[in-house]
């Protein structure tokens, strides 16, 4: 009887037709597709992207050099060279990221005591080579300065959950 009934199935196409009644069913539906381009999604605040260095006000770097950042990283993507400077300070010489191995799971962001290394919600790169994606302490700060008020609003947001 079973192969009676299998056979049945497979000569009308039953599970075909089971198939198309779930496509008619959402073909009249509302769509929700989002032309990426022109229109965005909202995002969360605590989204995280594209890294980026801070300074303080007065323009000079906070990072310390005190590599908890590249010690917590599990994907082993930040690398960081220090050397004094003439006040007695540490300050880095060379921090970089390779977001070809970067997980962005945001343990350098939480590890970093100054609140120097963020992630930023900027999502809209690319790397058309590998060393494009290699980002140096230039870049960094670069990208730090152009994206400090939506840093600064991020973390107001934020500051009932720290």
């Amino acid at each position: 009887m079973k192969a009676i009934v299998s056979y049945l199935k497979s000569l009308f196409l039953l599970e075909l037709i089971k198939g198309l009644r779930v496509t008619g069913g959402y073909l009249f539906d509302r769509k929700i597709t989002v032309q990426y381009p022109d229109e965005k999604t909202p995002m969360s605040f605590r989204f995280r992207a594209h890294h980026a260095l801070r300074r303080y006000a007065n323009g000079e770097e906070r990072c310390i050099a005190c590599k908890l950042c590249e010690a917590t990283c599990p994907a082993m993507a930040i690398t960081i060279e220090a050397a004094p400077r003439e006040d007695g300070t540490r300050r880095t010489t060379r921090y970089d990221i390779d977001f070809t191995k970067c997980i962005f799971c945001g343990f350098c962001e939480e590890s970093c005591p100054v609140d120097s290394i963020v992630e930023t919600s900027f999502f809209e790169y690319h790397g058309e080579q590998r060393g494009d994606l290699l980002m140096t302490k230039a870049k960094l700060l670069n990208m730090g300065d152009k994206m400090e008020a939506q840093i600064a609003a991020d973390r107001a947001k934020d500051a009932p959950y720290r």
